[in-house]
C-alpha cells in the first residue's frame, strides 16, 4: 500500500527509536502523522525533527499516553480525530513496548504485568480503538510491532525474559488471526506483523524508567543483587564487584545496546514501511532476525539447548546481547 501525501498516519511509541524513525519517514513521504508516547520531551523532539523534513501543511500531532492504559489510548484517537479534523486513518503503528518483568517464578509481579500491558494490551487496545478509523478509510494498514522473541523466548541461556516473550508471541499470533478476520470482514485493511532482531534503540534506557526503577544507575541494592546473581550464574566474574560497579556495567550495557546494534533505528523504520509498501503480512528486521527465525523453524526442538546458542553465535548473530555462560563455552 502506497504512503501517499495526506494520508493520516498513526504511531505509538513515537518519541524514541523506530517510532521516531517511523514518525520521520511518514512526514517526508507526506503523511500526516499523530503520535503518542509517555514522554512529552521526546515527542517534542519528534516533531522538530519531523517538521524540518516534511512539505508545507504536513501536520505532526503529539498526545501523552500510555498504552497500557485503555482510557488513555481512547483519549488519544479522540484527540486524534478532533486535531486531524477526520473520521478516518489510514495507518496504524502500535510500537510502543518496553522491556522488563523477566522472571516469572522469581520476579516482581508488578514489573511483569507493567511490560506485558505495555507490550501487549499497548497493541490489543491500540487495535480496538482505531480499527473503525481504518476501516472507515478507503484503504488501510494495521502495522503492529512483536519481535524475534515472538517466535524464540529467550535472549540467551541463564537469562528470565517471560513477560516480554509472553507479551510478543500474543502480538504475532493475534496479528496473523487478523489475517483472516479482515479478510472477510474488511478487506480493504490490511495487517502486518513486525519481528525485529537487534536494532539500536533505546527501550534498555528507557524500560526501567517507566516501570519506576529510574536508570540502571539508580537501580536500588535489591535489584542489583539480583543482576549480579543472574551475571554469575553465566559465568562472569562479577561476585565481588561493588554496587556501584554493576550499576554502571548496566547503564552501558544499555548504551551499547543503542549504539552498537547491527540495524539502525532509521533502517528499521525503513524495512518496514518497505514491507508496508509492498504488502507484506510478515516483516523480519535485520540480518539476526532472519537467522533466528530460519535456525528455529529448522529444528524448533533444540532453540533452548546451548548447541542453539553456539550455533547461532557461530553464525555471527547476537554476539552482544547474549551471553553464554562460561561452562557452556
Amino acid at each position: 500500500m502506497e504512503i501517499t501525501a495526506g494520508s493520516i498516519a498513526v504511531v505509538t511509541g513515537g518519541g524514541t527509536g523506530m517510532g521516531r524513525e517511523l514518525c520521520r519517514a511518514l512526514a517526508r513521504a507526506g503523511a500526516h502523522v499523530a503520535m503518542c508516547d509517555v514522554s512529552e520531551e521526546n515527542m517534542a523532539e519528534t516533531r522538530r525533527l519531523c517538521e524540518a523534513d516534511a512539505a508545507e501543511g504536513t501536520k505532526i500531532t503529539c498526545h501523552r499516553a500510555d498504552v497500557s492504559v485503555e482510557n488513555d489510548v481512547l483519549a488519544f484517537r479522540d484527540a486524534v480525530i478532533a486535531e486531524h479534523e477526520t473520521d478516518h486513518v489510514n495507518f496504524v503503528f502500535n510500537n510502543a513496548g518496553i522491556g522488563g518483568g523477566g522472571g516469572f517464578v522469581d520476579g516482581p509481579r508488578e514489573d511483569w504485568e507493567k511490560t506485558f500491558g505495555v507490550c501487549w494490551y499497548g497493541v490489543y487496545y491500540g487495535c480496538r480503538a482505531f480499527m473503525p478509523l481504518l476501516v472507515a478509510a478507503d484503504a488501510g494498514y494495521l502495522v503492529n510491532t512483536s519481535s524475534v522473541n515472538g517466535f524464540w523466548a529467550s535472549i540467551g541461556p541463564g537469562v528470565s525474559h517471560t513477560a516480554y516473550c509472553a507479551a510478543k508471541f500474543a502480538v504475532k499470533g493475534f496479528s496473523e488471526a487478523l489475517i483472516t478476520d479482515l479478510a472477510v470482514n474488511a478487506p480493504h485493511v490490511k495487517v502486518a506483523v513486525v519481528m525485529p532482531g537487534h536494532v539500536g534503540t533505546s527501550i534498555a534506557l528507557n524500560s526501567s524508567k517507566v516501570l519506576g526503577h529510574g536508570t540502571a544507575l539508580d537501580m536500588s541494592a535489591e535489584d542489583v543483587n539480583r543482576v549480579r546473581e543472574q551475571m554469575v550464574a553465566r559465568g562472569l566474574p562479577v561476585g565481588n564487584l561493588p554496587d556501584d560497579d554493576i550499576r554502571q556495567a548496566m547503564h552501558q550495557r544499555a548504551l551499547d545496546f543503542r549504539d552498537n546494534a547491527p540495524c539502525t533505528a532509521e533502517q528499521a523504520a525503513e524495512i518496514i514501511l518497505d514491507g508496508v509498501r509492498n504488502d507484506r503480512w510478515r516483516i523480519l528486521v535485520g540480518d539476526d532476525a532472519r537467522v533466528l527465525d530460519e535456525m528455529v523453524r529448522a529444528d524448533p526442538e533444540t532453540a533452548y539447548d546451548p548447541s542453539f546458542f553456539s550455533g547461532l553465535q557461530a553464525r555471527g548473530q547476537f554476539g552482544g546481547i547474549m551471553q553464554t555462560p562460561a561452562a557452556q563455552d
